[in-house]
């Protein structure tokens, strides 16, 4: 027997199946491309994605006959959502978190209910990146695909709706549309009747663990599983991704890093609105009962991403056997911080801010700076812009003693002591980095009594693998070099808005 899970992010799907000690048995990665119709506009293709969430699964299922699969969960990225008829077409592309549409209903609504009013229902920064805005204009712009849509469905429901399950949706991934009612754990009537938005359109909440059904004899035959595989909710990746990292209490936090990076504090109880809001912080559901996590996130990996494909597209060619592009460029890190800074506003800036009208910026070029500095000037900054929210935090008496560090960036032993040497606190490296299938399938164990409790999951499942320790040197430099990383953005504001207004 196996556990599978799946993880579905804004540029790559991934499928792992897990033995029940833990043991990896398989694992399928693919890439997706984002679209870009027009200026402002960020789309994925959702057939071509479904397509490529499908091969992995069938790839994983091809190596697991030894080890039948049992149950499937999922994690995914929140906000983007396709609509699907009641035939189960895909009626359009998913519209991306970082695409521009929708920031007039965002100032509709922050001028008809406000902020605070709205963080009682929703305990989340009103901004264009989250679903509400962007199913408006879809509404409004495409009257015929809204309309047409049966469901709205976010990526886990959509995956495990096509699997054969019934269209159900987390606690944690409701939360990312703006629609949720985090107490009364619902659609909130409130915010649907504002936004004129169907309810019947919209999954049913249900929490993380919750059975959604089994996998369709048809889909198993296309994919290779076994019969009667159970389909289990799953969540918000950056949830699935702290469950995977070993944390089922409050108080730990784990730092996710993928195309978005993100710090995720864990707590017992929703945590005072006088508190969080000021700070730019939400609140949403933990995949497990009784627990709530806030997000502070920004672009990250993606950055990585954009410097790989910007100035090493012709790397490839040079390297050898099975050496990953990224390993060659890390070994051109210069060992020392670097005097460079660059502000990571490429897209929409996430807490505590979220700035729109901005760009990025690399400052303090040289014709004798290397190709190994920008990367490693863009890891610094990128771990910088966190270092706000977490000061917010302490004072609020919330001190983060220590990470657990995931996702694809966390294999880059580099990185990682970047950021010890940056925030001055241990980095701690579990033994699988990919945290949202792994958390993903220690749900699925725990939904079908696989598990006998979420201890026992995280106890096969989580081992630890490294230990970043700050180096007390470099911390002192990278201090040095935070207070001039704070001015960048205010000394360039006025000019960065305007460069970034496309009326111009």
């Amino acid at each position: 027997m196996s556990l599978m899970g799946i993880d579905i992010g804004t540029t790559g799907c991934k499928a792992a199946a897990f033995t029940l000690d833990g043991s990896c048995i398989a694992t399928a990665y693919r890439e997706y491309p984002t679209l870009y119709p027009r200026e402002g506009w960020m789309e994925l293709d959702s057939r071509r994605v479904i397509e490529q969430i499908f091969t992995c699964i069938a790839e994983v299922a091809s190596h697991s006959k030894r080890d039948p699969i049992s149950a499937i969960s999922i994690s995914s990225m929140g906000e983007a959502m396709t609509p699907v008829s009641a035939k189960g077409e895909i009626l359009g592309n998913s519209i991306l978190h970082t695409d521009l549409r929708g920031g007039e209903y965002v100032e509709k609504l922050s001028a008809e209910i406000g902020q605070q009013a709205f963080y009682a229902i929703n305990p989340n920064i009103l901004g264009p990146n989250y679903s509400l805005p962007k199913l408006l204009w879809l509404r409004d712009h495409q009257p015929e695909i809204y309309a047409g849509a049966w469901k709205l469905l976010l990526w886990a429901d959509l995956i495990a709706f096509f699997l054969g399950g019934e269209p159900l949706t987390s606690h944690s991934l409701a939360n990312r549309t703006l629609l949720f009612d985090i107490r009364k754990e619902d659609w909130s009537e409130q915010l649907l009747g504002w936004s004129g938005l169907d309810r019947e359109k919209f999954p049913k909440p249900v929490p993380s663990g919750t059975l959604a059904g089994h996998v369709s004899s048809e889909m198993a035959e296309r994919l290779g599983l076994p019969e009667n595989v159970q389909i289990v909710v799953g969540g918000h990746d950056q949830c699935c991704n702290s469950l995977g990292a070993g944390i089922f209490e409050a108080g730990k936090a784990c730092c996710g890093i993928g195309t978005v990076e993100c710090i995720a504090p864990t707590y017992a109880r929703i945590p005072s609105a006088k508190e969080m809001l000021p700070c730019g912080l939400n609140v949403e559901h933990h995949v497990l009962k009784g627990l709530y996590v806030s997000f502070i996130y920004n672009q990250s990996g993606v950055l990585v991403r954009w410097f790989r494909d910007t100035f090493a597209s012709a790397d490839k060619l040079l390297l050898e056997g099975n050496e990953d592009l990224y390993d060659l460029l890390m070994r051109e890190l210069p060992p020392e911080p670097t005097r460079l800074l660059v502000l990571p506003h490429f897209e929409i800036t996430g807490t505590p801010n979220f700035i729109a009208d901005s760009s990025g910026v690399i400052a303090g070029l040289r014709t004798t700076t290397t190709r190994g500095e920008i990367l490693k000037a863009i890891m610094e900054s990128a771990t910088m812009y966190f270092l706000e929210s977490l000061d917010a935090l302490k004072a609020m008496g919330i001190d983060m003693s220590g990470f657990v560090a995931t996702g694809g960036g966390a294999k880059s032993a580099a990185w990682l002591q970047i950021k010890a040497d940056i925030l001055g606190v241990p980095f701690v490296r579990p033994r699988i980095t990919e945290c949202g299938m792994l958390g993903a399938a220690i749900l699925a164990g725990v939904a079908t009594n696989a598990f006998s409790s979420v201890n026992e999951g995280v106890e096969n499942f989580v081992n630890r693998d490294l230990v970043f320790e700050p180096n007390v040197k470099r911390h002192q430099q990278y201090q040095e070099l935070y207070q001039h990383y704070r001015q960048l953005y205010p000394a360039m504001k006025g000019l960065l808005k305007n460069l970034s207004d496309r009326s111009v």
